[in-house]
């Protein structure tokens, strides 16, 4: 009887043993990583840039298809025009998509019972701001300059750069996302004139498509 109740112990150790590496792993995670980022954030955000890119296509460009030059250039003032109008409209839908990413990821994290606002999500916050504000300069200057051609190419580039060094400090899923961002602006170099489309493309289609799969893999359990 000794011998049985010394064997089954034994085979339970390794068991008990694997789930506190496991545990252990999970507490480490928690507190390097903001683990928080909800699938429906990016639904949300790739609903936002459909629409934004829809009233730009029907909306904004329709009154300027005819306001090119030979070289592909607007004549007149028309780019001012135009620019502004963009600007506007590209704030609008960053600041919805933003407002909503922001509203499904505290929901998530209070159901997680973990604060919004900590030094991993600080850490998050600024890896991901860096590469972003950089891209955004580069992207104004551009425009100071009318070389608007490589505008929609720079914004997924950039754009990329800074989801793949956001993945350090959250869940590694997202740097697949950037890539996915990078390479669809690299190829969108090749066909500048369709830009509007690549823009719908990587900030609708593929945050929707991620958006779906983290949910499925994270919460919808």
């Amino acid at each position: 009887m000794y011998f049985k109740v010394l064997f089954m112990s034994q085979q339970n150790q390794p068991i008990d043993s694997l789930q506190e590496v496991q545990d252990i792993k999970r507490l480490m995670e928690r507190s390097s990583r903001f683990i928080s980022l909800s699938g429906f954030s990016g639904v949300a955000a790739g609903l936002c840039a459909l629409a934004g890119a829809a009233i730009a296509r029907y909306g904004i460009f329709k009154e300027y298809y005819d306001l090119y030059d030979d070289r592909g250039y607007f004549i007149n003032d028309a780019f001012a025009d135009l620019k502004w109008k963009l600007i506007i409209l590209a704030a609008a839908v960053f600041a919805a998509a933003f407002l909503s990413a922001f509203y499904f990821t505290w929901r998530r994290a209070r159901n997680q019972g973990t604060s919004l606002w900590n030094f991993s999500s600080r850490r998050l916050f600024w890896n991901t701001m860096i590469p972003l504000a950089a891209g955004g300069l580069f992207i104004w200057g551009m425009l100071s300059y009318n070389q608007w051609m490589f505008v929609a190419p720079a914004c997924l580039i950039f754009y990329g750069l800074a989801l793949v060094n956001a993945s350090k400090y959250t869940l590694t899923d997202i740097r697949y996302l950037g890539y996915c961002e990078i390479v669809l602006g690299l190829i969108n170099m090749l066909w500048i004139g369709k830009g509007l489309y690549f823009w719908a493309l990587g900030f609708g289609v593929l945050h929707i498509v991620y958006g779906i799969v983290m949910w499925l893999k994270y919460e919808r359990n």
